[in-house]
């Protein structure tokens, strides 16, 4: 009986290796082990490992397999799979990235967006993304996210405030401050793999017999947010107008 290859293992640990850096790369930058910047450097190492494995795995299970080296060619399979699940996870977030302009400051309002007040500081402390919306930047969301729009709403603005509170709850949101007499809600966001914080503001307004209800969510650090922001405020917004 022929003992497996030292290259065939290889591959196979090449892949678990891989794999695990996903996790290790996300985990350690929620527990404050390494900035973001270095998990994404983790991320990226088992990116290029997982390329590596993938082709050297084609080339493996095609030689194993005319070879009839049964054992070595289900390890190389099996690490060839797993670096295709890597690559697969990473090019996910990759085209997520490509179909979304790079930008984290998203509001309903755009000429009077939600001011936040309480988690200012909180933001300096972390020395956090600008909270200033720039005329590029709006521009950019008029183009990729038309949809967001100011709920106008026929509920007075005293039943929406303890509704959009408990929007913000169900949705797992840190309450930073809830102003009913202002109509203004504060709350964090954070992610779980990354542990990213992304600030949320819910600001509600009476108008005429009714409300006019707006949202702004701002990540706190990075470029581009994936869409995440937008998607979070249609969320929020579609949880207050359903109720």
């Amino acid at each position: 009986m022929n003992e497996k290859k030292w290259w065939s293992n290889a591959l196979l640990i090449g892949g678990v290796i891989a794999l695990v850096t996903l996790p290790i790369g996300a985990l350690g930058t929620k527990l404050g082990l390494w900035a973001f910047t270095g998990g994404f450097m983790v991320l990226g190492v088992g990116v290029v490992l997982a390329t590596a494995v993938f082709f050297l795995g084609v080339i493996a299970v095609v030689y194993t397999s005319v070879k009839g080296m049964t054992a070595d060619r289900t390890s190389a399979a099996v690490g060839l799979v797993i670096s295709l699940v890597v690559l697969g996870v990473m090019g996910s977030q990759f085209a997520a990235g490509t179909q979304v302009p790079p930008i984290h400051n998203i509001s309903t309002d755009l000429v009077d967006p939600p001011q936040f007040k309480t988690l200012v500081a909180d933001r300096e402390a972390e020395g956090a993304n600008p909270l200033a919306l720039t005329d590029e930047v709006k521009d950019q969301q008029r183009g990729a996210y038309p949809q967001l729009k100011s709920l106008i709403s026929g509920s007075p603005d005293s039943e929406l405030f303890p509704r959009a509170l408990q929007v913000l709850k169900d949705m797992g949101m840190e309450i930073a401050d809830a102003d009913a007499g202002a109509g203004i809600i504060e709350a964090t966001d954070e992610t779980f793999w990354f542990g990213f914080k992304d600030d949320v503001v819910v600001r509600i307004r009476a108008e005429g017999s009714g409300s006019v209800v707006d949202v702004r969510s701002v990540s706190r650090v990075g470029q581009s947010d994936l869409g995440k922001n937008a998607a979070r405020i249609a969320e929020i917004l579609a949880g207050i107008g359903a109720n």
